[in-house]
């Protein structure tokens, strides 16, 4: 056993977010490691554990290590710990306040710190603007949904109550969720609640909570407390997707706490007038819940563009802005607004000239949108005959419907690594085949490409464990990832070879640089055919394709084509890597451009190998979605364009004018 004393220098010590990343760095080494702070000591690869000893910046600790790593061990925990800067660019968020009485109070939305401005920054129209969120134009009477601070009064329970606290945790809980599944007048499935039930359940969640139960914690402010942290843990992450999950965290915690309260919460579910809502906070279970044909729109001064009420909104053609700069009084003292979905403006008490304005803009809209729908059954061609596939881009089950009614024709980029987010665990081969199938069954006979899962160090996930790297977009992701974790990598190969008996599931592989790891592949998908051919399962041999990201797989390009079906061009990370700039970074965005001549000329060298070859080549990227590149696209060779749902009947119609 090795000890060692260090002065933690972590910008504001170890709070939710280096807490997170210490106990996953701890996680790495077979030692038992601790940390002491005064006589309390905590289990070093617990992140809730770490938070609760409560260390300091500047203050001195001991750190503990027994077992076969332990001199590797300290020295890099040492490292981290002593690091001012190891977790964060810029400022940490704290991990919650107490009231001056001692009472803790409910964790605040975060404010968006993007594209949003200041309260008192208009556009020249009088607009403020947020984050454009879903598209399409709305106005009408405005809905303040704001709901009355939780504060927890009582944060311990006497020893003799700890029982019978966790069993009224416990119930609490079960009836939330079962609240929360009802399904209410909208047309919303349950898919995105019953993956924030997954969380409520887990041990991360509902099992952190009972811990701190069992150490006299009152429900409400244990409930209150894990909720806080493992939001805090999930806004660290540098994935929008992954970050976006906070709201769901947040959301899920008021609820639970306002019923251990007692406290009569707002529902969405009882509104009988069609409204705009304005909202401090909004959920997924908030609007999983109400009358969806009653809400014209959505306007949050939290969230993003990722999260699911996002997700929800696009899927039902609501406009919606949010992250938008206002407070909850000047919420509150709204009559009626107006927004822009596209371009993330709102209008607060605006005109009568301007609902004139914005009245004409929606008939136009309509016309444009009505004519658009002409194109939802056609196969579009060039002027020249040639065929261009048109399909969508999607992450879950929740956008299928308005995929389809948009006229997509099949899946050209299904992101699985939201599957896993959500079960906030390895899914199983058989909850992934469910998905899978339920894909291709409803997209018959259109293909459905499905991209094997592609994490890496800069989206986590739980149940796969990721070393700490310097630079995650470099590092261990994608197909090198699932290469070296067979028991994630083969139950999903399992499960594509099941759904592909529908006859249209496609399989792509993320991040390819080269032959050898698409040979890798077929091996294991061989050997998976053989096992459930004798265990008498239906299968099929899907097609095979690979994303082309990197500038190693467009310069062996011709090699890589004798070896797959399909190839698939992902321009965000293609640009990324060709122009050498970080496509997150806001002052490199004028860098960052997809029609760059050196990234048209690696499009081009992509699609002229497919052609040689005689295999497809799409588009999935932003790109494919753009008025300006989808011609240029389509002359470059390009056979399919794969986008978001409600961008399909334009692009649709732009294919037919090249």
């Amino acid at each position: 056993m090795l000890e060692t004393q260090v002065v933690v220098k972590v910008h504001e010590g170890l709070h939710a977010r280096p807490a997170t990343q210490f106990a996953k760095l701890a996680k790495e080494f077979n030692s038992a490691l601790k940390i002491g702070r005064g006589d309390a000591w905590a289990d070093a690869k617990s992140a809730v554990k770490l938070m609760l000893l409560g260390v300091k910046q500047d203050e001195q600790i001991l750190l503990r290590a027994d077992g076969e790593d332990e001199c590797e061990a300290l020295d890099r925990l040492t490292q981290f710990l002593s690091n001012v800067s190891a977790i964060v660019q810029g400022a940490t968020a704290p991990d919650g306040h107490q009231g001056s009485d001692g009472s803790a109070t409910a964790p605040r939305a975060f404010e968006h710190t993007g594209a949003a401005r200041s309260a008192d920054d208009a556009d020249s129209s009088g607009a403020l603007i947020g984050v454009p969120a879903s598209e399409g134009l709305a106005f009408g009477s405005a809905l303040a949904y704001v709901r009355d601070e939780l504060v927890v009064d009582r944060q311990f329970v006497s020893e003799h109550e700890v029982t019978d606290e966790a069993a009224r945790f416990t119930a609490t809980l079960e009836s939330t969720l079962a609240a929360m599944l009802e399904p209410g007048d909208g047309t919303m499935g349950n898919e995105i609640i019953e993956a924030i039930a997954d969380v409520a359940r887990s041990d991360d969640y509902a099992g952190t909570i009972r811990e701190l139960i069992a150490t006299r914690w009152s429900a409400a402010a244990a409930t209150l407390k894990c909720g806080q942290d493992l939001a805090f843990a999930f806004e660290s992450m540098t994935d929008e997707y992954l970050r976006s999950r906070a709201d769901d965290i947040r959301g899920l915690t008021r609820e639970i706490v306002a019923v251990l309260l007692g406290k009569q919460q707002k529902s969405l579910r009882e509104l009988d007038v069609p409204s705009i809502i304005l909202a401090e906070e909004l959920s997924a279970p908030d609007l999983a819940r109400a009358n969806l044909a009653n809400i014209l729109g959505i306007v949050c001064t939290s969230g993003s563009a990722t999260s699911h009420v996002a997700i929800i909104a696009r899927s039902h053609g609501i406009p919606a802005v949010l992250g938008l700069p206002i407070d909850k009084d000047r919420l509150r003292s709204v009559a009626r607004v107006s927004i822009d979905g596209t371009t993330g403006e709102v209008w607060l008490d605006y005109s009568d000239a301007h609902e004139k304005e914005l009245s004409r803009r929606i008939d136009a809209q309509r016309e444009q949108q009505s004519a658009l729908l002409a194109y939802r059954d056609v196969e579009p061609s060039t002027r020249d005959g040639r065929k261009i596939l048109i399909a969508a881009n999607m992450g879950s089950l929740s956008e299928l419907d308005s995929a389809l009614q948009a006229g997509a024709m099949g899946v050209g980029l299904f992101r699985t690594e939201l599957l896993f987010m959500d079960h906030q665990r390895v899914p199983t081969e058989d909850e992934q085949y469910e998905v899978y199938a339920t894909l291709a069954q409803r997209f018959h006979p259109w293909p459905v490409i499905i991209r094997t899962l592609d994490a890496g160090g800069d989206k986590p996930l739980p149940g796969i464990r990721f070393p700490k790297e310097e630079n995650p977009f470099l590092g261990w992701r994608g197909i090198r990832m699932c290469l070296d974790c067979p028991e994630v990598f083969e139950p999903q190969l399992r499960a594509l070879l099941r759904a592909a008996a529908h006859g249209n599931i496609c399989v792509m592989l993320p991040m390819v640089d080269d032959v050898d790891e698409v040979r890798r592949t077929k091996a294991i998908i061989e050997r998976i055919a053989v096992e459930l051919t004798e265990a008498g399962v239906p299968f099929a041999v899907p097609k095979l394709g690979i994303m082309i990201e990197t500038p190693a797989a467009v310069l062996t390009a011709d090699l890589l084509a004798q070896e797959v079906e399909f190839f698939s061009i992902g321009t965000n990370d293609l640009t990324q890597y060709i122009m050498a700039v970080d496509r997150m970074n806001p002052s490199l965005a004028s860098l960052y451009k997809t029609e760059h001549p050196a990234v048209i000329q690696a499009i081009k060298m992509v699609c002229d190998a497919a052609k040689r070859a005689h295999i497809s080549v799409g588009v999935c990227g932003e790109a494919a979605s753009r008025p300006n590149m989808i011609p240029v696209l389509v002359n470059l060779g390009v056979d399919e364009l794969s986008m978001s749902p409600n961008s399909v009947l334009r692009a649709k119609k732009l294919v037919t004018e090249i």
